[in-house]
């Protein structure tokens, strides 16, 4: 009777697998600890900008002066998310108001210009690693299966140099190929999850920004009027 344990069973396996399909399987396992890594590593950016935008929202509307909170912003050391597009729109906004006779349409489009622009920056750096779980999540189960498809042939081979073929013959080649395709599901399993729930909460953020720039330009607009009625006050905007 058999009393080797399945996790012995499945590495004398992987040992005994052909040297095309262990190679595979190194493949499989790399790519699978790549992918944990940029799970968790994601996982925490992804908590670090949520907490970030709803800290720098809430400030924003508390009624503290532009002017004030944009110099805040600009000596923090770490800025993300809503703070680096304020930064950046207000911060252009604030450079042309002070050049001679500036026009204040064109200091507001050159505000939303430096706004759109940090935003982009801060969506390719949210979006960073992301394409790699896509990656990994589409091509590792084709890899898995090329080397349970090898292994099946290479054990057929086997089998065409004897006389009398047995199922105990073929079976463990038949097990060892298997086991390509079970890793090429355990790597892309995770890796597809993870990629469309960091999608969806990356597209709520990009959202969020949007929203914000427009909110700030219609704030900035409303100051074009005579009395700036019912706007937010711009003080520190000729000096920041």
């Amino acid at each position: 009777m058999d009393t080797a344990s399945p996790e012995t069973s499945i590495v004398s396996l992987i040992l005994q697998a052909s040297v095309l399909v262990q190679m595979v399987m190194a493949l499989l396992l790399l790519a699978s600890l790549f992918s944990w890594y940029v799970i968790f590593r994601k996982r925490s950016q992804l908590a670090n900008a949520r907490r970030l935008s709803r800290t720098f929202e809430d400030r924003f509307w508390s009624g503290m002066e532009l002017g004030e909170l944009f110099r805040q912003a600009s000596r923090e050391r770490v800025r993300e998310g809503l703070a680096s597009v304020f930064v950046a729109g207000f911060g252009e906004y604030v450079r042309l108001r002070q050049q001679p006779n500036p026009n204040p349409e064109e200091c507001i489009q050159a505000a939303n210009r430096a706004m759109r622009a940090a935003q982009l920056r801060e969506t390719e750096r949210l979006e960073e690693h992301l394409p790699s779980l896509a990656t990994i999540g589409s091509v590792t189960p084709y890899v898995g299966l090329f080397g349970t498809v090898w292994g099946i042939m290479h054990s057929f081979q086997g089998l065409a140099k004897v006389q009398q073929a047995t199922l105990s013959m073929v079976a463990p080649g038949i097990s060892e190929a298997l086991i390509a395709t079970a890793m090429g599901l355990f790597a892309a399993i995770p890796a597809v999850v993870a990629y469309n729930r960091y999608a969806a909460q990356i597209g709520v953020l990009v959202t969020q920004m949007d929203g914000f720039r427009d909110e700030f330009s219609n704030i900035l607009q409303r100051n074009l009027s005579p009395a700036g009625e019912g706007s937010r006050k711009l003080a520190g905007a000729d000096a920041p």
